[in-house]
């Protein structure tokens, strides 16, 4: 979606496919809530990462961490160090070896923020 390959509905669709339907349902709300508040979320992370802007960033990079940020930001009842453990275990399987402290800083800092 990111890079302009396939819609919000054809990329769950095709991830979708096969799944249960609770992973399926949380994976809607998730890319669903991410798409919907990306503006704000995008302004978020842009303050807290002021050397790299968005568009630098790895786009896995990028999009692990716009989902983290809308499910700190916006789903109180999943725990902190889960959304941060996930995403930074996600960035480090599927991006850089430098992405899970990179990940990892970035939603600490936004975590002091959204959640004292």
């Amino acid at each position: 979606m990111d890079l302009g390959q396939a819609s919000l509905d054809e990329a769950l669709a095709d991830r979708l496919r096969g799944e249960p339907e609770d992973v399926a349902a949380f994976t809607r709300e998730v890319v669903t809530g991410t798409a919907e508040h990306r503006e704000e979320i995008d302004a978020r992370l842009a303050a807290l990462s002021p050397a790299w802007k968005l568009g630098r960033m790895a786009s896995v990079d990028r999009n692990v961490l716009r989902m983290a940020a809308y499910e700190l930001m916006f789903t109180p009842q999943t725990p902190t160090e889960v959304v941060i453990d996930e995403a930074v275990e996600l960035a480090k399987t599927y991006s850089t070896a430098e992405s899970g402290r990179f990940v990892n800083g970035i939603l600490a800092s936004l975590a002091r923020e959204v959640r004292p």
